[in-house]
């Protein structure tokens, strides 16, 4: 089988990590239209030759034609126009780097076999599991039918039991007819008689059958319903809470709906029977009718049963979210609308705009002194209609807001709780139903955002209870095996790559110290976790990992992607793992000692005697990133000392990619050779061009701290704005150059006056 089809069939978890291979760079387009053609070629092969590379970026354009040529004979307008898209960004990407694609392509092949491969290696381990969860839905599914196909002998019994009654009533008639005419002999009228007293006993025993089995017909709904409300609802809401903090989506609320709604037309049905076999009773009754006697017991069960199966069926579908932050729910901003969309798992036409739902904040919470209280801004009542896109019954709220109420005295953040209720008649009944949102976390500026978010995460890793607003003012401690999960979803929920295991075995020493890998179910206390100390002078750690996460997003994101970052390890670790490998080997950690998020590199070189050696350079914040990007620092990095020539010292990519096989394709395309002038160096404007340069330097008396030394002597850095016979206009250096501070970043800037560089300047662009 093909492995785009084989990677269709696997579980919806699956299907998002082969969602998060395709971007606007490769879209999923091509993958899915042209997976034969793309899996009949050998990609790697492709990624190392530059003519081979060519002639199959053709050969894909070409498909690309074929295939919007099928469009156009299907009248299929909307895919013409995305293939006519794709084919332009395809040529703005790729058309002078082929090779870029093909390695995009090899890439995405490779992980979507490693996809497969985990799929399989856990339906294996899992296997037990798997069966046991698929066995307790298959059950649910039986019961469901079983009910359907009792309500269905249902009715095949009531109107069995409705000709019997009539047949009876007809001969009835008929005899007592035939008797006041003297129409019948005494022995036809004896047999008669008998017929009908026969026919009378087997009435009133298909009338005991129809209540006995209607009973039973309760008994299993009844059941069902208690599985329905105290476990799969429960464990949805669960997973919910889970796919809140950063778990695997939930989308299983589908089913849920199914099963809800099959209950409730079953239960419809049930009330339908009722009705039938009151008109029966009427029509013939009789001492100790059990129809009589057990009608109403048997309408009240049915619509109490009904009535709880209701009202357990609002639920919150999205949780309440601010549209400027999708990916940290649960977390409003006064003033800044949120968004938050109801279901009614009961899914029947009867319902449609009859159901008005309201938002409350704060219900029943009792007001104390320094409580914070709010008002809700915006339509906060909506009326629940099907939806066209999936046919359920819903109700979203788009444009909420929060304004807090100003009143004195000592203000507090806590956990707060919405909630959405709605209170209809509904099919001659009254019923109330509400549905509650997790709690929520309520703040006045977005700099709270990674505190409330760290609130929201321990709540939602530690309790299920919805209404404990009450558990911060006592926060119980988390297991590390709780914890490390959390951790590697913020970062798998952002990016393509959650955590590995030695990645979190250093943070897990970090929280625990270096007993962790001992004690991996130790446990870590809130403060310690989020809360600073008025005597410490070290910054939270969850700031600290809220800061390399913004890092990732904004300045590093592909190459977290692609796992060039080692990211958490100690130095100890890292010495260990370059010790042994060839000079010029380095890794890319993330910074201790930053709170707002830093990264920095350390490679190996050997002394005169053999012995290793570790540079590490001062971290990179998102200042120095914002101007220069990290591939590009780390082609650029020059290591200066006096007598030596100065040179990049970075060679290799732990374990061994060589440097620009794993940073090539982030690097800038090289811009087209300039005609030849008159003067040695290109003016544009009226002014030089200006190059963003990554330096090293220490003074000599420094070398013991193990930085690689910078020449100020050396010129070469300029060699690629200027030529060699005008070195010489360039200023003495000696005593500038000393003055940069390590890993300054310079701008080297030739000042030009009547076509002629006079004389050029460093000026410190970044740091000190």
């Amino acid at each position: 089988m093909a492995q785009w089809c084989q990677l269709q069939m696997l579980d919806s978890k699956y299907l998002e990590q082969v969602d998060q291979l395709y971007d606007d760079s490769f879209p999923m387009d091509i993958r899915q239209y042209l997976s034969r053609w793309i899996e009949s070629i050998d990609w790697d092969t492709v990624a190392v030759q530059d003519s081979l590379a060519t002639i199959r970026f053709h050969d894909l354009l070409a498909q690309l034609d074929d295939q919007h040529s099928r469009f156009a004979l299907e009248s299929n307008f909307l895919q013409q126009h995305n293939f006519r898209k794709i084919k332009r960004n395809l040529q703005d990407r790729f058309q002078e780097d082929p090779v870029t694609m093909a390695m995009i392509i090899s890439r995405n092949l490779k992980e979507e076999q490693k996809i497969l491969v985990c799929a399989k290696e856990a339906e294996q381990e899992g296997e037990g599991a798997v069966s046991a969860m698929v066995v307790e839905k298959q059950k649910l599914d039986n019961k469901v039918k079983e009910l359907k196909d009792k309500v269905q002998f249902m009715d095949q019994m009531l109107k069995n039991l409705e000709d019997l009654q009539d047949e009876y009533d007809f001969k009835m008639n008929t005899l007592k007819n035939q008797n006041e005419l003297n129409g019948m002999s005494a022995k036809e009228l004896e047999k008669e008689k008998f017929n009908t007293t026969r026919m009378c006993i087997e009435l009133k025993q298909k009338r005991h059958e129809v209540v006995s089995f209607l009973s039973e017909l309760l008994n299993l709904t009844q059941s069902l319903i208690q599985d329905l409300i105290n476990e799969e609802l429960p464990e949805w809401k669960q997973r919910q809470q889970i796919a809140c903090i950063g778990g695997p989506p939930n989308a299983c609320v589908d089913q849920l709906q199914n099963w809800f709604t099959a209950v409730a037309e079953s239960l419809q049905q049930v009330r339908q029977h009722l009705n039938k076999m009151l008109e029966l009773e009427q029509k013939f009754t009789y001492e100790n009718d059990p129809i009589s006697q057990k009608k109403s017991h048997l309408e009240n069960r049915a619509l109490d049963l009904l009535k709880n199966l209701l009202s357990s069926s609002l639920v919150v579908e999205r949780q309440p979210c601010m549209p400027t932050h999708p990916q940290r729910p649960l977390v409003l901003k006064t003033g800044v609308q949120f968004t938050v969309k109801l279901r009614f798992l009961v899914k029947l036409h009867e319902f449609n705009y009859q159901l008005k739902v309201k938002a409350v904040f704060d219900k029943d919470v009792t007001e104390k002194k320094g409580f914070r209280k709010f008002n809700i801004l915006g339509t906060n009542t909506k009326v629940m209609n099907m939806e066209e896109s999936n046919g359920s019954l819903a109700a979203e709220f788009r444009h909420l807001q929060l304004k807090e109420q100003k009143l004195a005295g000592n203000r507090t953040n806590e956990v707060r709780e919405f909630i959405c209720s709605t209170s209809e008649i509904i099919i001659n009944y009254l019923c109330v139903f509400q549905a509650m949102a997790l709690p929520l976390v309520v703040i006045s500026n977005v700099c709270q955002l990674p505190s409330g978010w760290a609130s929201i995460l321990w709540y939602n890793m530690l309790t299920t209870e919805p209404r404990n607003l009450k558990f911060f003012l006592s926060p119980p401690s988390a297991k590390w095996s709780q914890l490390s999960e959390v951790l590697s979803w913020q970062f798998s929920s952002v990016t393509k790559r959650g955590l590995n295991q030695e990645q979190l075995n250093m943070l897990a020493d970090k929280l625990l110290g270096a007993k962790a890998q001992r004690n991996p179910d130790g446990t870590i206390p809130w403060t310690k976790f989020c809360k600073q100390s008025a005597n410490e002078k070290s910054f939270p750690f969850w700031l600290w990992i809220e800061g390399i996460l913004d890092l990732i997003k904004r300045h590093l994101l592909s190459l977290w992607n692609d796992g060039c970052i080692m990211g958490f390890i100690s130095k100890e670790r890292e010495k260990a793992l370059l010790s042994n490998k060839c000079p010029g080997t380095f890794l890319l950690r993330f910074s201790e000692s930053s709170k707002e998020g830093a990264i920095t590199f350390t490679w190996i070189e050997h002394d005169v005697h053999d012995k290793p050696v570790y540079h590490s350079v001062e971290p990179y914040t998102k200042k120095e990133l914002s101007a220069v990007s990290l591939p590009d620092i780390i082609r650029t990095y020059k290591v200066m000392a006096v007598e030596n020539i100065p040179e990049n010292p970075l060679r290799f990519l732990y374990p061994d990619v060589p440097k620009d096989k794993a940073f090539g394709k982030y690097y800038p395309k090289p811009s087209e050779t300039p005609e030849p002038m008159d003067t040695d160096v290109q003016e544009v404007h009226g002014y030089m061009k200006t190059e963003l340069i990554s330096v090293s330097e220490v003074h000599p008396s420094r070398l013991q701290d193990n930085m690689m030394p910078m020449s100020p002597d050396d010129y070469k850095v300029l060699e690629r704005i200027v030529s060699p016979r005008d070195i010489d206009a360039v200023m003495d250096l000696q005593d500038f150059v000393p003055q940069v501070k390590c890993c300054c970043m310079l701008v080297v800037a030739p000042v030009v006056l009547h076509g002629r560089p006079k004389h050029f300047e460093l000026r410190p662009l970044l740091g000190n």
